[in-house]
């Protein structure tokens, strides 16, 4: 076919819906019309009576639309719930600002009442107002390094009150400045530095703070200067400055900066560094977290030393909840760090200042044009299991089917609208979510609620014939009286309650009637199949339709289904009786089918257990017979061991040979028997999975038994020389620790000096000789 007709074909056929999604009903458990409805968008219920026929369960009153038709349910006996919308507050765009409150978005209220699953699409206007009033709030970095910035910034108020009256007549402009939080390691805390934390040579400089207002939003030029030129430069000690800190409380503090109801909301934010975030509180000890609060007092932040600074997303949901846009006028040296912190924060800008600040006007005028020509829709506090697309229809449309709507280069009085599709995923109470375009205060209040109920024409008549007079009809199907059950009504339970009864109808406590039946006084009556078979058994769990197929056909033509399970004909078998009853590839050398340890099914051998195929002849995985058997062959050949008492009974599986040479080609194997011996024999498996042929050495390796007396006498030796060693041992430190004495004696008698004087108490002896025969003639 020729390219281009194919091409017109295709756009043909879009144009006519033949691509439209395809209405399907997916049921599952169907009771009521409740149920139906609840089960997809596209399920309708058939409230006609006698609809369904014998055999048929009520779930078949559930399908599309076109189904039921088909089937000859009348088009009035169709219940079939759709979306409802309610515009309940429109008013007409605004043209121009004239001192009211003016009307950007339209409309302000819908009422949504949603099938689950069903989108509904309602259109949303929007048009700038002519002369809509502006809020500037001018945010400076006063640390040092600002301020040669200071200088031009007192001179700004003529120029950026004329910039704001080129968009409105009705523009405030306020100021406010930051430095950072006065605590260690942002700032020096010595007194005296605190109080000028400036250079020495600088006269003009302010105590540290953390975040100062200074000017709320005024239309005076005049009071602007004023308050600016009264300010000077502070200082810190780290680079970045705490002006998330200030951003945050000139969000927050709407009646301390004088933000009006109905204005655009600017903050302008002028530095040439970083910022700190949370967590870096921590440096300081501060650990408790921002609040999200105003804690101005006298101007002045009073948590700046004891809050942490807020974190990006903080700031960024405070903005816009408060219909704030920043600007962050910034030095080229920060320009990438403030475009990262834009990218997070929705519609702000980021414009790169000159190192004296000279052309911050023409700045916020280019970033106010930017913000403002960017109209962005979107939504708040959206509830669960609720999905919300926009399609933006103007000349410069953002991408389509998003969570936010985006147009471009829109300009002041253009009127743009956005395609808002809603859906909701599940039934639901009523539930609210706003609808707003970001940095405008105009919200479109959005009251959804869910169709999950069917609304039929109730009959009063509680003996209704069509329910054997038991019962009313609901939605085409019987609500049986009290002591009444059954499709129709007709079972009495009697003395017996309904749930007993119904207990009758479930096998192990599971879906009554396998969900295939109705079960009417405690007996299941099968419903029929889709294909027109019969549901069958005591709780209609057979069917003679779902089993195998092969090659496309119910257990492969070669046999009958029955109750899910295959019975082939004679000659055929397998799960699909797929196979023709064949051993020729399972027969062994041997002429056994699979070596006995396992069985042919298809033609192939289905192994035990740890066997492998083709002939289950090998089991890698097996326990090592020459370990479990070795037990058997110390009976059967030496009548010792374990099993001496019963070998015959115990080791009946092995059939056992004496030789002194092996004829087995199989592997060798070597243990040890009860007595400590070396057993040396061969197994051979025979046909099946225990049965072994073993040839057994009639040699064993027995040790020599161990010389007692020789180590007896070796240990009796070994205790004595052990005994001679230590002796001496113990000897020869007692004679060296008396040796050591001695010398130690020597050496203090060597040392010691001797006086050499009289000592006055020693007399000498005397002698006195007397002769006793001496009479002195």
């Amino acid at each position: 076919m020729d390219p281009c007709r194919l091409f017109l074909l295709l756009l043909l056929m879009a144009r006519n819906g033949s691509f439209q999604q395809e209405e399907v009903c997916s049921k599952s458990l169907i009771n009521s019309c409740n149920d139906c409805i609840r089960s997809g968008p596209f399920c309708v219920w058939c409230k006609q009576l006698n609809f369904t026929k014998a055999g048929e369960q009520e779930a078949v009153r559930c399908d599309t639309k076109a189904k039921l038709l088909e089937k000859g349910c009348r088009t009035e006996e169709v219940v079939f719930p759709t979306n409802f919308l309610d515009l309940e507050k429109k008013d007409p765009l605004s043209t121009s600002f004239k001192q009211q409150e003016p009307v950007q978005l339209s409309p302000q209220k819908i009422r949504l009442s949603l099938r689950p699953g069903l989108s509904e699409t309602f259109s949303v206007s929007f048009k700038r107002v002519d002369g809509y009033p502006v809020d500037l709030y001018y945010l400076m970095d006063l640390s040092y390094s600002m301020k040669d910035d200071l200088k031009n910034v007192k001179e700004l108020g003529k120029k950026l009150f004329g910039a704001l009256k080129q968009f409105t007549e009705h523009a405030q402009i306020g100021f406010g400045a930051f430095v950072d939080k006065t605590v260690l390691p942002f700032t020096n805390t010595n007194e005296q530095k605190l109080q000028k934390p400036c250079d020495e040579n600088d006269q003009q400089c302010q105590a540290a703070f953390g975040y100062r207002h200074v000017l709320s939003l005024t239309a005076s030029e005049t009071e602007f200067r004023k308050k600016v030129n009264e300010q000077f430069i502070s200082g810190n000690l780290d680079i970045p400055e705490g002006s998330l800190d200030a951003m945050m409380q000139a969000a927050v503090c709407r009646d301390v900066i004088g933000w009006r109801n109905s204005s655009t909301r600017l903050i302008v934010l002028t530095t040439d560094a970083g910022f700190h975030m949370a967590g870096d509180g921590k440096l300081a000890g501060i650990l408790e977290p921002n609040d999200e609060k105003c804690h101005m007092v006298n101007n002045l932040y009073t948590q700046s030393s004891h809050m942490d600074y807020p974190s990006v997303g903080q700031l960024a949901m405070q903005l816009g909840k408060n219909n704030i846009q920043p600007i962050f006028a910034v030095t080229e040296e920060v320009e990438k760090v403030y475009e990262q912190l834009s990218e997070m924060i929705p519609k702000s800008e980021v414009g790169v200042l000159t190192s004296d600040s000279g052309n911050v006007v023409a700045l916020i005028e280019a970033a106010y044009n930017r913000l403002s020509s960017k109209v962005t829709l979107t939504h708040d506090n959206l509830p669960a299991d609720i999905r919300v697309v926009y399609t933006p229809i103007c000349s410069n449309p953002g991408p389509a089917g998003g969570s936010e709507g985006i147009c471009d280069d829109v300009h002041v009085g253009q009127e743009i609208s956005f395609n808002v599709t809603v859906t909701a995923d599940s039934c639901m109470k009523e539930k609210t979510f706003t609808i707003r375009p970001l940095g405008i205060k105009d919200t479109l209040t959005v009251t959804l609620s869910t169709e999950c109920e069917c609304r039929c024409e109730e009959s009063f008549n509680t003996a209704h014939t069509h329910c054997s007079g038991k019962g009313q009809v609901t939605c085409g199907i019987c609500s049986c009286n009290e002591g009444f059950v059954g499709q129709f009504c007709n079972c009495s339970v009697g003395e017996r309650d309904e749930a007993s009864l119904r207990a009758f109808c479930r096998r192990e406590n599971g879906t009554e009637c396998e969900g295939r039946g109705d079960c009417e006084c405690g007996r299941c009556k099968c419903h029929n199949t889709k294909t027109g078979g019969t549901y069958y058994g005591k709780y209609c769990e057979c069917e003679n339709e779902h089993c195998e197929k092969f090659q496309n056909k119910l257990c492969g033509g070669n046999g009958k289904c029955l109750c899910g399970t295959c019975e082939c004909n004679p000659g055929y078998e397998g799960s699909a009786c797929q196979c023709k009853k064949s051993e020729e590839e399972c027969r062994t050398a041997n002429n056994t089918v699979c070596f006995g340890r396992g069985k042919c099914k298809c033609n192939r051998c289905e192994c035990n257990e740890g066997y492998q195929r083709p002939l289950c002849q090998d089991c890698f995985g097996c326990p090592d017979p020459c370990q479990t058997k070795v037990s058997c062959i110390e009976c059967l050949g030496f009548d010792t061991g374990a099993f001496k008492k019963n070998c015959s009974v115990a080791c009946s599986s092995i059939t056992s040979e004496m030789v002194e040479q092996f004829t087995i080609t199989s592997k060798q194997c070597q243990q040890k028997d009860y007595e400590g011996c070396w057993i040396k024999f061969k197994l051979q498996q025979l046909i099946g999975e225990d049965n072994y042929k073993a040839e057994i050495l009639t040699q064993r390796d027995c040790p020599e038994p161990p010389n007692v007396i020789a180590i007896i006498a070796a240990a009796v030796a070994s205790v004595a020389l052990i005994g001679i060693l230590l002796l001496m041992l113990i000897k020869s430190l007692l004679y060296f620790k008396d040796l050591k004495e001695f010398k130690k004696f020597e050496n203090e008698k060597k040392k010691s000096k001797w006086a050499e004087a009289d000592n006055p108490l020693f007399k000498n002896a005397t002698t006195t000789v007397t002769n006793p025969t001496f009479t002195g003639e």
